[in-house]
């Protein structure tokens, strides 16, 4: 079966995250100033071939402790939804 994974990395909470914080000091400068908190993180989106949801789901954690994610400062999330089958 195929399934259409999303992962969401973002930095720990406990991680300052300068980008966001650049961010949003350009945002109050633009007169967005009840923006506050921005974070920044990577959106990640693969098509897994597996026997079941929770075997795809596995095999994305693998793939973000193995690379697309660094444990020691950021946190992930894994949505699987069932794709349909290609022709």
């Amino acid at each position: 079966m195929l399934y259409h994974v999303q992962i969401e990395i973002t930095l720990k909470p406990t991680v300052m995250d300068a980008q966001g914080t650049t961010i949003e000091k350009a945002l109050h400068k633009m007169g967005h100033t009840t923006v506050g908190n921005v974070r920044i993180g990577k959106f990640v989106t693969l098509e897994i071939e597996a026997e079941c949801p929770n075997c795809a789901r596995g095999a994305a954690e693998e793939m973000c402790r193995e690379l697309l994610a660094n444990p020691i400062i950021e946190q992930y999330h894994v949505t699987v939804v069932e794709s349909e089958a290609v022709a």
